[in-house]
């Protein structure tokens, strides 16, 4: 049996990649911080045969143990501080989880005695990319980030590569572009779209506030991109790989498409108002990425599409709320 373990497993990510691994009959341990976050309790509550171990990317004592303890076949680096606009508030504690966490267990496989036996994933972002140097994005295009979270995730995956070239090691990262569902935090822009329209459907509230509505992302679904990380780990050969849709849509055409599918007739102004103070100090006006690579050595495609995950996050946080 394959053992897993996966830090940030209390996210969005780790609900989806743990529902899969366990579908391919590994045994999944994860990393977790807070035991007295609600994800956490949410996530017991739903995998209450999970091993979960006590750790965190910012203490490199606490990595060295949970990989002698668990002695995992892969390596699933999930773990970040995922907000990008917090990351303009605590650029230092995001440098040091998000970036020079990565160093950290990247160097704790690496000084283990089976450094070699281990495969690792390190969860990439699109954010690199920042101001766009061409369009689509590929894995050549070149980064320019432009939020501390950005900057340090550019930094893990430079600190990835170098360890792949330097050690041997088997690690790849997944250039995901912006990935969505039912897990996905109440602080990101696509949820808090989804949760508040289905409260102003559901006559709890009647408006809500939103930052700039223009910026344009490659949105998709992140049980589709779970799928991709695991068949990174399953090549010979280490690699790079940009996951995405290969289609763009602004905020404003996801909260259009949103009061369409909650059936709210009438202006975005009737609904959301703008507050500046929402507004990034610099801000990525577009991302779309080119997923080819992946799908030639892979196969991997999105089986949903924009409007999928629209409809899915709709009447999830209608069924969510109606509970409530």
């Amino acid at each position: 049996m394959a053992i897993a373990l996966i830090t940030g497993i209390t996210g969005q990510d780790g609900h989806h990649l743990t529902r899969l691994l366990l579908a391919k009959n590994y045994e999944v341990h994860g990393l977790v911080t807070n035991e007295r976050d609600i994800r956490y309790e949410s996530f017991v509550s739903k995998y209450p045969k999970i091993k979960l171990h006590s750790g965190n990317l910012s203490d490199y004592e606490s990595l060295v143990s949970a990989i002698n303890v668990v002695k995992p076949n892969e390596i699933y680096n999930l773990g970040a501080l995922t907000f990008v606009g917090a990351s303009f508030n605590e650029p230092e504690h995001t440098a040091n989880v998000t970036g020079l966490g990565t160093l950290r267990l990247l160097e704790a496989v690496r000084t283990s005695a089976v450094k070699h036996e281990i495969r690792f994933y390190q969860a990439s972002s699109s954010e690199m990319y920042g101001l766009v140097q061409e369009i689509p994005q590929n894995e050549a295009t070149p980064f320019h980030p432009r939020s501390p979270y950005a900057v340090a995730k550019t930094f893990s995956h430079f600190t990835a590569q170098n360890y792949r070239e330097a050690y041997g090691m088997h690690v790849s990262s997944g250039i995901l572009f912006n990935h969505e569902g039912e897990y996905r935090g109440y602080e990101f822009v696509t949820r808090k779209i989804t949760s508040n329209v289905a409260r102003i459907k559901l006559g709890k509230q009647s408006r809500f506030s939103l930052g700039d509505l223009e910026p344009k992302r490659d949105w998709g679904y992140a049980g589709d991109y779970v799928e991709a990380m695991w068949s990174m780990l399953q090549q010979d050969v280490p690699s790079d790989y940009v996951i995405a849709t290969g289609q763009s849509h602004s905020v404003q055409e996801f909260l259009e498409a949103t009061l369409e599918c909650a059936g709210l007739k009438g202006e975005i102004s009737d609904f959301v108002d703008i507050d500046q103070k929402l507004i990034r100090p610099s801000e990525v006006p577009l991302l779309i990425g080119d997923s080819s690579k992946a799908k030639r050595a892979f196969g991997w495609s999105p089986t949903i599409d924009f409007n999928g995950l629209v409809e899915l996050m709709v009447k999830n946080d209608l069924q969510i709320e109606s509970k409530i």
